[in-house]
């Protein structure tokens, strides 16, 4: 297992809050996934590939956010888990919460501003409050029948003051397909 530095595992932490992919692949032993080879723990697996957006490089200084991951894991020791009776999960009753008041018309903004400080016991609540409002809405637009790259447009708009403009416009394409993939899910099951 390869040793990472203090500063490495929070830049790598920052880029997969930024680019919205699994936050806990930011230890040494995740880091290196090879390129081409099969990620199987999704059905059906898909290659491991990357896009180049640009020929610019970064560096730890672009990552900036509103709260930075050594924050947010502070936050997540300090909040206690809790559980509920039923079987729905808080995230679960997020979503659902979402995608009514999106389908009411209400603001992705407020509504982002809402979820975060609602949920305080998630490791960064703006993220994700970021991410479940960004996944709703591309959901609703692709079942509206707005073309994809429409929807990435519209999703990279939105952020695009938020973070650097290429690791935005990934992050747009990434969310429409991941809604792109629910609604496709749902059709099977």
């Amino acid at each position: 297992m390869a040793r990472l530095s203090n500063s490495q595992e929070s830049a790598l932490k920052l880029l997969t809050i930024t680019l919205g992919t699994g936050p806990a692949c930011t230890g040494g032993n995740r880091v290196l996934r090879l390129l081409g080879f099969l990620n199987c723990k999704y059905d059906p697996a898909y290659r491991i590939t990357v896009e180049y957006p640009g020929d610019s490089t970064r560096n730890c200084e672009d990552f900036r956010l509103d709260i930075l991951a050594p924050d947010a894991t502070l936050l997540s020791r300090s909040v206690a888990l809790r559980k509920h009776p039923d079987k729905h999960t808080n995230s679960e009753r997020d979503w659902a919460w979402v995608l009514h008041e999106l389908a009411q018309g209400k603001d992705g903004a407020t509504l982002r501003r809402k979820l975060a400080s609602r949920r305080a016991d998630k490791p960064n609540p703006l993220y994700y409050a970021r991410r479940t409002v960004d996944v709703a809405s591309a959901r609703l637009w692709l079942i509206e029948g707005v073309p994809i790259d429409d929807v990435a447009t519209m999703l990279e708009v939105r952020r695009c003051f938020e973070i650097p403009i290429a690791l935005c416009r990934a992050s747009a394409r990434e969310i429409a397909r991941t809604a792109q993939r629910m609604i496709a899910w749902r059709k099977v099951a």
